[in-house]
């Protein structure tokens, strides 16, 4: 788990960064009218910690396996009208809510994170599994904003 913190620190680190540097024009602009700009990637960061932090605290609590829910991804970056947020306001949610993922994560022990889920799909996983993913999509999307 150690290294999924550690991780998610750099993550954090490196998009913070470059956020801060960044031209306004430049998060904001759409490579092609259907696809998303970097603030709007950014948006989608903080509605996948949303969610993720809800699966990651709730696995606990609820009736296992825990069944996963998907989240309407495109609809909620629309919703939340990420492209006129400001850039600084959005990495501050961001990091905040990973941050808060951290210290859940922190919580967690052998047992724990083999606490079972159930996935969208119906495949059995458990919260490992969940945390993986999570980071490997955040490292997808990151990848995304810095890269130029």
């Amino acid at each position: 788990m150690n290294s999924s913190i550690s991780r998610i620190n750099q993550l954090i680190t490196i998009g913070e960064a470059y956020l801060k540097i960044a031209h306004r024009q430049k998060l904001a602009a759409k490579p092609k009218p259907t696809q998303w700009s970097k603030k709007e990637i950014l948006g989608h960061l903080i509605d996948a910690a949303r969610y993720n932090l809800r699966r990651f605290t709730e696995i606990h609590i609820k009736t296992k396996p825990y069944q996963v829910v998907d989240y309407e991804q495109d609809q909620l970056v629309l919703a939340n009208d990420y492209q006129h947020v400001e850039p600084k306001d959005l990495t501050m949610l961001w990091v905040g809510l990973n941050k808060q993922i951290i210290h859940v994560l922190k919580q967690q022990t052998e047992k724990t994170l083999q606490l079972q889920a159930r996935l969208p799909n119906q495949k059995n996983t458990n919260l490992l599994f969940l945390i993986n993913d999570y980071l490997e999509h955040m490292e997808h999307h990151v990848k995304q904003i810095v890269d130029d």
